[in-house]
């Protein structure tokens, strides 16, 4: 069983950058496909980006393509989302997500396809 622990979160501008990332212990991290969700005030929590255990299959939300990345770090145990063009429409609270298993070329973008949740980092863009 594996525990996962956002970090690097906070306050940024417009247009802004941040790094996310999320570290894993308690079990052997490439046996997981990971995911970022967040979550905004009064809106359900949605999915943001996902990768394959071995970090060659990457997926996205439509509204972060092409701004935001998403890698791995198995010998780190460690999963980053580098955000970039930061909006005002991210603020939100992140949370990283695992889900057992080497899945390759699929892409999980439900909260209920995972298995293990961070506590999730908040992350504020102002204007």
């Amino acid at each position: 069983q594996v525990q996962l622990a956002e970090s690097g979160g906070g306050l940024v501008q417009a247009g802004g950058s941040l790094r996310l990332s999320c570290a894993g212990s308690g079990g052997t991290f490439s046996n997981y496909y990971m995911g970022w969700f967040r979550q905004a005030p009064g809106k359900e929590r949605e999915f943001v980006a996902a990768i394959s255990w071995s970090g060659g299959n990457t997926y996205y939300a439509d509204s972060v393509k092409g701004r935001f990345s998403i890698s791995r770090d198995n010998a780190k145990n460690t999963v980053l989302l580098q955000m970039n063009s930061l909006q005002r429409e991210d603020t939100a609270v992140y949370y990283c997500a695992g889900k057992v298993g080497r899945h390759s070329g699929l892409r999980f973008s439900r909260e209920y396809e995972y298995d293990y949740w961070g506590q999730g980092t908040q992350v504020t863009v102002s204007s």
